[in-house]
């Protein structure tokens, strides 16, 4: 595909192709777009005019898929969100956000009981400053409440006309089946890239025999496979991909190969590494939308363009030699205990109202 994708880059067209995630019709954009760094996690927030300049450029780009979660900032990017997306540019877009996730007490508490999903949907509904959310996700999965029981509360904020669709973040194949059997899953976002793929072994296929979409964060690798290794020395202090084993001293040398080994892939067909990158978890199905991050234009626009690289089977093989297991040094995340892998949550048979050892309560 000689230079096309460069400049495909630059002249989007409107109408993007879409998807269907799950079962229950919802429709979206091929790729969307993770807004979390606008407001938090990656160093500083941004102005939020610029923000809601470049939320506006993605829309009129095509892109209707968009990722927040009360957690980013916490509140701020929701809250920037409900700003860019009001009146009729309401109507254009699908937004999901996500709960379950607070500070409390400078550590990470999990949320999943039914009156704190009750209060968090309220609180989005307000912050989003919309009536309903299109998809739901429950960010981390609360392992001291049946997922049975989260499910539940889910399930009625659907019959109220709260939320649209549900989706679950980082979850187990068993979770998963779990969850499902309360109400259909529509989504189940989790890391997915060129080097991050302990998902292909038993969620991937548990998401497709059950029809539910998946949803990949981070596709490109936290920002390393679009810009390799330079990048991390001017990460702020505040960007909390520095705490990443990937990025430390003793892995970079050795996982920085898998970079340059995109670039020269990516020389050869005339696209950008971060469009190379992309196009793979692209053409991993038709129930994938992948929800790459960028404060951007050109860096969104980039993105836009991986959609026009076409891969054939042999470099989809040969890119993944590059980031196979054996080669990739570090975890894929800083905080390994709250991913998919620690999603399990007790039998429901175990539950009891008001009485456990679950935290209650908001």
């Amino acid at each position: 595909m000689a230079a096309t994708a460069m400049a495909m880059a630059a002249t989007v067209a409107v109408d993007l192709p879409r998807l269907k995630l799950g079962m229950l019709g919802l429709e979206v954009s091929k790729i969307g777009l993770g807004c979390v760094g606008m407001s938090a996690t990656y160093g500083p927030p941004k102005p939020d005019f610029e923000m809601i300049k470049l939320l506006h450029h993605a829309v009129d780009s095509g892109v209707t898929f968009f990722d927040t979660s009360d957690f980013y900032g916490p509140h701020t990017n929701e809250i920037l969100l409900g700003k860019a997306f009001k009146g009729g540019m309401r109507e254009k877009v699908q937004l999901a956000t996500k709960f379950g996730v607070r500070l409390k007490d400078d550590a990470l508490d999990i949320r999943g009981d039914p009156e704190y999903v009750k209060f968090a949907c309220e609180a989005s509904l307000k912050r989003l400053d919309t009536d309903c959310i299109d998809l739901y996700y429950v960010h981390r999965i609360d392992t001291q409440v049946p997922i049975e029981i989260t499910m539940g509360q889910l399930k009625k904020l659907v019959e109220e006309g709260k939320i649209k669709h549900v989706g679950l973040s980082e979850a187990s194949a068993s979770t998963i089946r779990r969850a499902h059997a309360i109400y259909p899953l529509t989504a189940v976002e989790t890391e997915w890239s060129l080097w991050s793929r302990d998902l292909e072994e038993e969620i991937v296929p548990t998401c497709r025999e059950l029809g539910i979409g998946i949803v990949p964060y981070s596709p490109l690798g936290r920002g390393f496979l679009a810009a390799g290794p330079s990048f991390i020395q001017n990460l702020s202090d505040s960007d909390f991909r520095k705490r990443f084993p990937r990025f430390k001293p003793e892995n970079l040398e050795q996982n920085k190969k898998i970079y340059e080994c995109i670039c020269e892939m990516a020389t050869r067909k005339g696209c950008s590494p971060a469009q190379l990158a992309l196009s793979w978890v692209l053409a991993q199905g038709d129930d994938v939308c992948p929800i790459p991050g960028t404060t951007k234009i050109e860096n969104l626009d980039q993105n836009i363009g991986a959609l026009f690289v076409n891969l054939t089977p042999e470099e989809k093989d040969e890119l993944e030699s590059y980031a196979s297991a054996d080669v990739i040094k570090g975890d894929r995340h800083a905080f390994m205990s709250n991913t998919w892998m620690n999603s399990e949550t007790p039998p429901l048979s175990k539950w009891r109202v008001g009485g456990g050892d679950h935290h209650y309560g908001i």
